[in-house]
């Protein structure tokens, strides 16, 4: 009875501290102290609390199972530690059929949860939008990026990454990088393409990322829901010169989205960069002519 009201006593004040660490938690905490957030505003896209919550509850998950491990390991240590006098080996147990069945069904549990989760909220990311409000095609290359505005017929070229004039050694232009403009709260369809090796399309604060294979489109789906610039880059090494690879995303307005696609018409910028400049046509399969040897 002494032994049960002092831990209850002592749970009181391990409860009361529990209370005060995770409602002192900031927004980073909460979501795992990933980018995409800010505090007391919206996140960036309506895919950003999803990833953010499934990284943060596996991380959670993992952490008990890891604490559990640990004190378990702790506990035999000690319990079953050599004690002074003692010689020879301890009674040795094998074939504890609850304890097999034990670590054989909960890792089981886990991948199962695991797989289910993701596969649950990869589902509802992948699936495209009936009628986007906007489509947008990203033509990868080495090293830097293209823009089509599929809907408005226009197109914005980028070249790679160039030192800032003047700046600190390894400093970039930021004002030169390609960007892509889209609009707030509209639901955006991105077309990725590449055009000579393997990339991959990363907005840092968009949490997501995806290659881009020569020959094969693939596709993303979001809407960005906070105006703001977000900062992207190739996360697929593609070359000498693949850490210059960056762009920009820049979420603004509508009126603001239309006076971009205003100002690339009066720059004549008009029509939509295609395959022409693809570096891989000359490859056999492509339906270039083959040369022949000559004897």
């Amino acid at each position: 009875m002494r032994n049960n009201r002092r831990l209850r006593w002592a749970a009181i004040p391990i409860a009361a501290t529990l209370a005060v660490v995770l409602a002192g938690c900031t927004q980073a905490q909460l979501n795992g102290f990933l980018p995409g957030f800010v505090e007391g505003e919206n996140p960036v896209t309506s895919n950003t609390s999803m990833v953010s919550g499934l990284w943060t509850t596996s991380w959670i998950v993992l952490l008990i199972v890891g604490l559990i491990t640990w004190g378990l390991i702790i506990w035999a240590v000690i319990v079953y530690r050599r004690r002074k006098g003692q010689t020879g080996l301890p009674v040795q147990l094998r074939y504890n059929m609850p304890i097999e069945i034990f670590y054989t069904i909960v890792p089981l549990i886990l991948v199962l949860g695991f797989f289910a989760f993701t596969a649950r909220d990869q589902a509802a990311i992948e699936t495209p939008y009936a009628e986007p409000d906007v489509k947008v095609q990203v033509m990868a290359k080495q090293w830097a990026w293209d823009f089509n505005y599929t809907d408005e017929d226009v197109y914005s070229p980028g070249i790679q990454a160039q030192p800032a004039d003047g700046g600190e050694p390894g400093a970039i232009d930021e004002a030169g990088l390609p960007t892509l403009v889209l609009p707030v709260d509209k639901e955006i369809e991105i077309r990725l393409d590449s055009r000579d090796v393997i990339h991959s399309f990363w907005v840092i604060d968009f949490l997501y990322k995806k290659d881009m294979f020569p020959g094969k489109s693939n596709y993303m789906y979001v809407t960005p829901t906070k105006e703001g610039t977000y900062k992207g880059k190739c996360a697929e090494l593609c070359g000498e010169y693949h850490s210059l690879m960056l762009f920009n995303v820049e979420v603004v307005s509508q009126a603001e989205y239309d006076d971009y696609i205003q100002s690339l018409r009066d720059a004549g910028q008009e029509g939509q960069l295609g395959f022409e400049f693809d570096r891989n046509q000359n490859l056999p399969g492509t339906g270039a002519p083959e040369l022949k040897e000559e004897h």
